[in-house]
């Protein structure tokens, strides 16, 4: 697996909301969806990731992902 450059970008979009269980992947409205960022690398999603899940572990539904975007836009590209 090739090492990215310093200079390449790969998106990364980080985003939440509550679930419908604990156990699943659902959310309960996709209306309320959370957009908390997008960044050009998985360190600075990782960071808005554990700091916007932290704000809310009071609340045992509420779930936050980080989304491989530069996955979708090239799935050729596997390096985080």
């Amino acid at each position: 697996m090739a090492e990215p450059t310093a200079s390449s970008q790969l998106l990364h979009i980080v985003v939440g909301g509550e679930l419908k269980s604990v156990d699943g992947q659902d959310f309960r409205d996709l209306t309320k969806v959370e957009f908390v960022g997008a960044y050009p690398n998985y360190a600075a999603a990782h960071v808005a990731w554990k700091t916007r899940a932290q704000a809310t572990v009071d609340n045992a539904l509420m779930r936050f992902f980080i989304i491989h975007a530069h996955r979708l836009q090239d799935p050729t590209k596997d390096a985080h």
